[in-house]
């Protein structure tokens, strides 16, 4: 009977042990590729503000340069403005397609691409 009290015993501290493996491996995994996220928005955010930063002063070239060819500074600068709202008018109107749908794929397929490879 001490047998198999100490059988058990063996079992359940397998058991927990095998549990407790488990729940490292899955806190392992969400860290793993939450830090991938993180990392990926990070290294987006960078390249992000510098095209901006590149927009930002392409516009003001742009619209200086066709203040010069017109012979008003502001229109050249109205131009561009307008220009702009042309562009996130398209955008606001399309923003599902090109912005969510690709935005969201993307975070999926980073945090559950790699169990395809896994299994």
């Amino acid at each position: 009977m001490e047998k198999a009290f100490a059988k058990a015993e063996e079992l359940a501290d397998t058991v927990k042990e095998y549990v407790n493996n488990r729940i490292a491996a899955a806190k392992l995994n969400v860290a793993e590729k939450s830090s991938a996220v993180i990392a990926n928005l990070a290294a987006t955010l960078a390249v992000a503000g510098v095209l901006m930063l590149f927009i930002l002063f392409s516009s003001i070239a742009l619209a200086f340069c066709l203040g010069a060819w017109i012979g008003a500074t502001w229109a050249g600068f109205l131009i561009v403005g307008g220009l702009y709202l042309l562009i996130g008018i398209i955008i606001w109107t399309a923003r599902v397609k090109i912005i969510q749908l690709p935005v969201m794929n993307s975070i999926l397929k980073q945090l559950f691409g790699d169990e395809d490879e896994e299994n």
